[in-house]
């Protein structure tokens, strides 16, 4: 029953482009997550002697998505991989740790692949797109600081590849959604 429906965020990973692993991308903003886009675009033909509707209807473009949402897990790993730049870390070998996090000095083109796991049982999967991010809302004591997000789904490079793909999550091929984030069969929608 619930994969007729659509509802929730359980993970989110990627895969920059040339990287070998996706990674998780962290907690994402309660209610924040909108699929944006664009609706598919097209052109009326009118005749004269037809005056109560179009003759003909030429396509322009299919509809699009760009969905927006905002991170808040703050960790300068999360930092780097919306944003760029590069991590500063202390220490060596075993004793290395991440301590913080540099903005970048250049322009930023921040593309790759993209899942998106829903709590209802599906997964998408963006093989292209790229990520916008900056550093916004506000410093308070009363809410945190995040980074708003919007993903640009871009042509894939294989010809033939549909820009984005949805499918039952247990259905894919083992190692490419996260089998511990699988939810649990639940007939209420949970808020992702």
């Amino acid at each position: 029953m619930s994969k007729k429906f659509i509802y929730g965020i359980a993970e989110v990973r990627f895969k920059k482009k040339g990287g070998t692993t996706k990674d998780k991308v962290g907690y994402i903003e309660k209610g924040s997550w909108d699929w944006g886009g664009s609706k598919p675009e097209s052109v009326d033909v009118e005749a004269e002697q037809v005056p109560d509707a179009p003759v003909l209807t030429l396509l322009q473009s299919n509809g699009k998505i760009s969905p927006t949402f905002n991170l808040i897990q703050l960790d300068y790993e999360n930092l780097q991989r919306s944003q760029g730049g590069t991590l500063i870390e202390s220490g060596s070998g075993q004793d290395k740790k991440i301590i913080g996090w540099n903005a970048p000095t250049s322009l930023v083109n921040l593309s790759g692949e993209w899942e998106i796991e829903f709590a209802s049982g599906q997964t998408m999967t963006i093989p292209n797109a790229t990520i916008l991010a900056n550093l916004g809302g506000k410093l308070t004591l009363t809410e945190v600081s995040k980074i708003e997000c919007q993903l640009k789904i871009n042509k894939p490079e294989e010809d033939g590849v549909p820009p984005y793909k949805i499918q039952d999550t247990d259905s894919m091929p083992a190692g490419t959604a996260s089998q511990s984030a699988a939810p649990a069969k639940s007939n209420s929608p949970s808020a992702g």
